[in-house]
């Protein structure tokens, strides 16, 4: 492929929610299950050991790492050169934290962040939209950033260039939003899902599911998937299933 392997790996509760009350319930009565997921997601002795990275959307990013805050922009930046940016002497033994910012939006305050107890080079997937400020706020820090469609983010070219330019990724896991992963879902471009099915939920119908469309980025159109694994982990269900492409 010219483009990464792309596993969506996640931990929804039993009714498809990724964020919610029921993950305090969790920790109460299964405090292995954090420890789990990231075990064998993010260590190199895991399922998914040999990823390279994965790749967030912005809301999951603020609300988990940057927590809302605003970039410090400088209204006076001077004109950054057109294209990418590869920020210099990253270190590529590290994995890579692939931050999805079509407008530019995230305060990051390094240049690489902690994920999974393991050190991550940041990437940021932008657009044509990003201001010039903010492209100048990722080269100061020296962030890496690709730029990939309009309006919108063109994952296939995003994904494209992940692996051919000097990150080379290979593996990649997807770790959300919903909207991000539907979007690449339904764009062909995700080879796997795996899912770790909590043992609670809250029944909330305003926090965000597994999969959600969002117009101007993907539609609603039906998906089947094939069974894959199954697997007992304590209460925990291990689901893996590959995607039927052909339904798109």
């Amino acid at each position: 492929m010219n483009r990464p392997y792309v596993f969506c790996y996640m931990a929804p509760s039993l009714n498809g929610k990724i964020k919610g009350s029921y993950r305090k319930k969790l920790e109460e009565e299964n405090s292995d299950a954090t420890k789990l997921f990231y075990v064998e997601g993010f260590t190199p002795e895991g399922r998914y050991g040999d990823n390279q990275g994965v790749m967030c959307g912005r809301l999951t990013t603020d609300e988990n790492l940057t927590k809302f805050k605003k970039p410090e922009l400088d209204t006076n930046a001077e004109i950054v050169k057109a294209g990418d940016f590869i920020a210099k002497d990253i270190n590529l033994d590290n994995k890579f934290y692939i931050s999805v910012d079509p407008k530019g939006k995230i305060a990051w305050q390094n240049s690489t962040i902690k994920f999974g107890n393991l050190t991550n080079n940041i990437i940021e997937i932008i657009t044509n939209e990003t201001s010039n400020e903010y492209k100048y706020f990722l080269r100061r820090k020296n962030i890496s950033y690709i730029i990939a469609g309009d309006k919108n983010i063109d994952f296939e070219t995003a994904l494209m260039k992940l692996k051919q330019l000097l990150f080379k990724i290979e593996k990649l896991m997807l770790g959300g939003g919903g909207i991000l992963n539907w979007s690449l879902i339904q764009q062909n471009l995700c080879d796997e899902i795996s899912l770790l099915v909590m043992p609670t939920a809250d029944g909330s119908p305003d926090t965000p599911s597994l999969f959600q469309s969002k117009d101007g980025m993907s539609g609603d159109k039906p998906v089947s998937f094939n069974l894959k694994t199954v697997e007992k982990k304590g209460n925990i269900a291990w689901l893996t299933y590959t995607i039927n492409n052909n339904n798109n």
